[in-house]
């Protein structure tokens, strides 16, 4: 089986801050397609940003994940159950899940193994949803490039090799299941330049280039985005958030 990663422990804190959630549409679509709701696995739950949502429809959620400090920031609801444990090795029993949920995760998991454990603790009929939001837009033009120049110059050899998945918006990963058609969603949230920039020291790549360098990689995009960006102003930023949905 694939080795575990756990990335994003070292910034928990920081991931918790500026991570943006998913889109209420994307709930509202999904959910409209459960069958029944009495309990949600959501799977690589990090701070439990999906499982606090899927918790006000479902009367179990059962929230995972490799990192217990992603964990230790994630919302407390009575009906959310959080265990350390990995993706393809749950303590689900067989078929007693309704909905399974992977938000910016399953490109780390091993796929073979996960979707033999989805098909095992999956009730028929159930479903699984997989989603993952890419680069970010703001303005079509000098800023976005600003963030490209991050993405591919400065970090290109900083990502991981399961970045390639993002990047092709999900569409190239294995996923055995009877597809589900599915709109592109779209995640608009609005941040001054501090919060972009928090943002940014979220991404993996950018812990990678500080644990080598001992600096962010954010810096030397600052003066560049302040050039175009001033002051403390407030800009929209979309979020592109692709889904693959599949029924047992």
């Amino acid at each position: 089986m694939k080795e575990v990663k756990d990335i994003f422990s070292k910034q928990a804190a920081t991931y918790f801050k500026f991570r943006p959630e998913s889109p209420a549409e994307l709930y509202d679509f999904l959910l409209k397609k459960v069958n029944c709701f009495e309990t949600a696995w959501d799977c690589g739950t990090g701070n439990g940003q999906v499982a606090g949502k899927l918790a006000d429809y479902f009367e179990l959620v059962y929230a995972t994940d490799v990192s217990e400090q992603q964990m230790s920031h994630a919302v407390k609801k009575k009906n959310i159950i959080y265990k350390t444990e990995r993706a393809e090795q749950s303590t689900l029993p067989d078929h007693s899940v309704d909905l399974v949920t992977v938000a910016q995760a399953v490109h780390w998991f091993d796929f073979d193994s996960f979707y033999a454990e989805v098909k095992r603790v999956v009730k028929p009929g159930g479903l699984i949803a997989l989603w993952t939001y890419v680069l970010l837009q703001i303005d079509n033009g000098p800023i976005d490039e600003i963030i490209n120049k991050i993405y591919v110059n400065i970090l290109g050899d900083y990502w991981d090799k399961e970045r390639k998945w993002v990047d092709e918006q999900y569409q190239t990963i294995p996923f055995p299941f009877e597809e589900i058609p599915t709109p592109v969603f779209r995640n608009k949230v609005t941040w001054t330049k501090e919060q972009l920039l928090g943002y940014l020291n979220t991404w993996s790549a950018a812990g990678h280039y500080a644990a080598r360098h001992g600096y962010s990689p954010v810096t030397l995009i600052a003066e560049d985005l302040d050039s175009v960006w001033p002051g403390n102003s407030e800009k929209e930023i979309i979020f592109p958030v692709l889904m693959r949905l599949g029924r047992i």
